[in-house]
């Protein structure tokens, strides 16, 4: 028996966008520690003696700390062989996959590497959404939402003067702060979607503009009190071009049809 880990990323919740690749891990698999954000129907790939442990790591919710993943990373890789660490989008994408990797290298631990398709692109994209689009935008910026240290990344304060577009991971508990830069900045007309539970069966997806965007989530019952799931905040021009845009926009009175 070899020690072996295999970090996976599951795609960002719909079972079917995972890799043929990761699939593959999956099916021979003597350990899955799976994270929250992953579709648990992936489980069903995995052989009858497959290990299975919950690892979920939310927000304010976590049942495991970092440091405690990765000891189970080496324990169990050197008990039952051939541990695949199933996280949710891609695990080098604000995952700390390179984290758990390089503590199992460091203890002697053969490791590969599967990418997953990440939310930051695939999530506006299945919304008609491009993060980038000729004469509309030539870069996009990913940017988390909450530093370790709780705060907005200085980034953030770089990327909303920018004409690119900027793609907000976890953070809707920021999103008055987000709107409120983007106000400051004299940019609060900037048209701007929020997706929460994005790819899955119960997504909810809001448009609108900067200025607004606080209050519509208040209506949609979206927000960072019980909110029901994770969210991409995308920001651009590029947002304009989801199908909806304009109608939503007449719809609300924020426009002339």
């Amino acid at each position: 028996m070899t020690p072996q880990l295999t970090l996976v990323g599951a795609g960002p919740g719909d079972g079917e966008l995972i890799t043929l690749k990761g699939v593959k891990a999956l099916k021979c698999a003597d350990v899955v520690l799976y994270d929250a954000l992953v579709n648990p129907e992936l489980l069903a790939y995995c052989p009858a003696h497959t290990f299975k442990m919950y690892t979920g790591k939310r927000a304010g919710r976590h049942s495991f700390q970092q440091h405690e993943i990765n000891s189970l990373i080496v324990r169990l890789a050197r008990k039952r062989g051939h541990v695949v660490r199933l996280k949710g989008g891609d695990p080098f994408v604000f995952g700390r996959g390179h984290e758990e990797i390089n503590y199992a290298q460091q203890h002697g631990i053969a490791c590969e590497i599967i990418p997953g398709i990440s939310s930051c692109t695939a999530v506006p994209a299945l919304h008609g959404i491009p993060v980038t689009r000729r004469g509309v935008s030539e870069s996009f910026w990913v940017l988390t939402g909450t530093t370790q240290e709780g705060k907005l990344t200085d980034d953030l304060y770089l990327a909303a003067r920018s004409n690119a577009t900027v793609v907000i991971l976890m953070g809707l508990k920021k999103i008055q702060e987000i709107c409120s830069l983007y106000h400051t900045l004299g940019r609060g007309e900037i048209p701007m979607a929020v997706i929460q539970n994005g790819s899955r069966a119960h997504e909810n997806c809001v448009i609108g503009c900067a200025n607004e965007m606080p209050e519509l989530l208040k209506s949609r019952s979206i927000g960072a009190v019980g909110a029901a799931g994770p969210a991409v905040i995308v920001v651009g021009d590029v947002v304009a071009l989801h199908p909806d845009y304009v109608l939503d926009y007449v719809q609300r009175g924020s426009v002339t049809a």
